[in-house]
């Protein structure tokens, strides 16, 4: 009997191995076909700059040395002296779009180039022009003038992509002419820099001249724009960086159409929901976009104020501030988009037109305020408070009207110290209420504990940036 249910056993385990070395994919037998199909809408660019010569391109001598003269008429017969302009060429990657010669690769590419010229797979070169450029995602739009249809490669959809799916990147490294390699994608949603960054990881190798040139899926599309690496030796060590083609086709897009980038505009600056702040506001979960600050725009237009909660956004759900930034630059500029806030527990629906960000950046936000009451100090949270005056409120880098309490020491071992609060802050909202006197804040305290919390949101101003930090009122 034992040796039968062992055979089973045995049996059942040699099934299930089966189907688990069924369902797992080994790597392709080669890459050639595919390399072969889409190597030709693979270019190689080469920029010429003017350079101005400065006194470091010049041999150093010391002044008075027998070899100072020497070195001045060389240099003047070799037409390098005197501070003359000189050519600096440099290289990178790129990838044909359509077949009547518009080229993607990087902003830094071509970034103060007098002249770009583009090598195909074949051998050819032609001059390309420089339609736009979006310095935030480091993309740039060309384009060529051919006799003949050029071959070319589409965008996939890198949602699709997965950890572990293959890819192959191609382009131009260290100047070698047209590189093949492949790997995997490593991570997903990776962010270096820059407000719009998705990138995917691959450990498929790029090196300097990669710039600019395609990762490839297994279909052959396009689903990254080859832009960084990871390396302490400036070789790749199996971490590179492509943004995202999701990313890339839309300010593609938009630089083919408007030659720049035309990005959605809410208006509002916002932050993360932490847990301790989502936990001092009542909330069941750390997510959305807290906003800290409505500025006169769109969204003020609309209604939203301090202290909402950005859960929606043209009907999908916000998770982080982060993925709220990317939904709006993605909308329409003048279109009207339904939003959802979470407002003192409750849900609110308010409809956004939204204006247009690349018009709005620069411009300044107005402060609020009244007059502050009669000074006094006092400590509570850790920190020694006092209200604002309007010679403070100046010298803290708000308007001479501002209101609230300014922080006038920080206790090191406090929460409120470990949490970033600093001499200068000024204590603008706690509850979510306007604070003017220390009583203010005081009775906010006292509400939150006879609500049962063990935090309290405030709203922090310094040098007129807005943020929220939630701090424990249980000790």
């Amino acid at each position: 009997m034992m040796r039968g249910l062992t055979a089973l056993i045995l049996s059942a385990a040699l099934v299930l191995g089966q189907a688990m070395y069924v369902e797992a994919r080994g790597a392709p037998d080669s890459f050639a076909d595919l390399s072969a199909s889409i190597s030709p809408a693979v270019v190689n660019i080469t920029t010429s700059t003017t350079v101005a010569a400065s006194a470091e391109d010049s041999p150093q001598v010391p002044p008075g040395s027998p070899f100072e003269d020497f070195f001045k008429d060389f240099l003047d017969r070799n037409g390098n002296g005197g501070g003359k302009p000189r050519r600096s060429e440099a290289l990178g990657s790129g990838f044909v779009i359509s077949e009547d010669g518009y080229i993607v690769t990087n902003n830094h590419v071509i970034d103060k180039a007098d002249e770009i010229e583009i090598e195909f797979f074949s051998g050819k070169r032609l001059e390309a022009k420089l339609i736009g450029t979006d310095p935030k995602t480091d993309i740039a739009l060309l384009k060529v003038e051919s006799d003949v249809p050029l071959a070319f490669v589409p965008f996939g959809n890198s949602d699709l992509m997965r950890v572990g799916d293959w890819v192959i990147a191609m382009g131009n490294p260290l100047g070698q002419g047209f590189s093949v390699s492949a790997g995997i994608i490593s991570a997903r949603g990776r962010a270096l820099s820059g407000t719009y960054d998705d990138y995917l990881q691959t450990d498929a190798a790029i090196n300097r001249g990669n710039s600019g040139g395609p990762l490839f899926n297994m279909d052959g599309q396009v689903v990254g724009v080859n832009t960084a690496i990871l390396s302490p030796t400036g070789g790749s060590i199996g971490i590179g960086f492509s943004m995202a083609s999701n990313v890339v086709a839309k300010v593609v897009g938009q630089l083919k159409e408007f030659g720049e980038t035309r990005r959605g505009w809410l208006g509002v600056r916002i932050q993360d929901v932490t847990p301790d702040v989502a936990e001092a506001m009542g909330l069941a979960d750390a997510k959305g976009a807290l906003i800290t600050d409505v500025p006169d725009g769109p969204a003020k237009d609309a209604g939203m104020m301090s202290g909402d909660v950005i859960t929606s956004f043209g009907g999908a759900s916000v998770a982080d501030t982060r993925e709220l930034v990317r939904r709006v630059a993605d909308a329409p500029v003048g279109q009207a988009v339904r939003v959802i806030v979470l407002r003192d527990g409750k849900t609110e629906t308010l409809s956004v037109t939204l204006g247009r960000r690349e018009t709005a950046e620069g411009e300044s936000v107005p402060a609020v305020g009244a007059p502050a009451p009669e000074p006094e100090k006092s400590a509570i949270l850790g920190m020694t408070v006092k209200p604002l005056t309007p010679e403070e409120a100046t010298a803290l880098g708000l308007s001479a009207g501002a209101e609230g309490l300014a922080v006038l020491e920080v206790d090191e071992v406090s929460e409120a110290y470990a949490k970033g609060l600093r001499v200068g802050d000024v204590i603008t909202e706690a509850g979510q209420q306007r604070v003017v006197r220390i009583k203010d804040l005081e009775d906010r305290v006292e509400e939150a504990r006879n609500a049962g919390r063990k935090s309290l949101l405030l709203l922090i101003r310094r040098a007129g940036d807005p943020r929220f930090v939630a701090l424990g009122i249980d000790r």
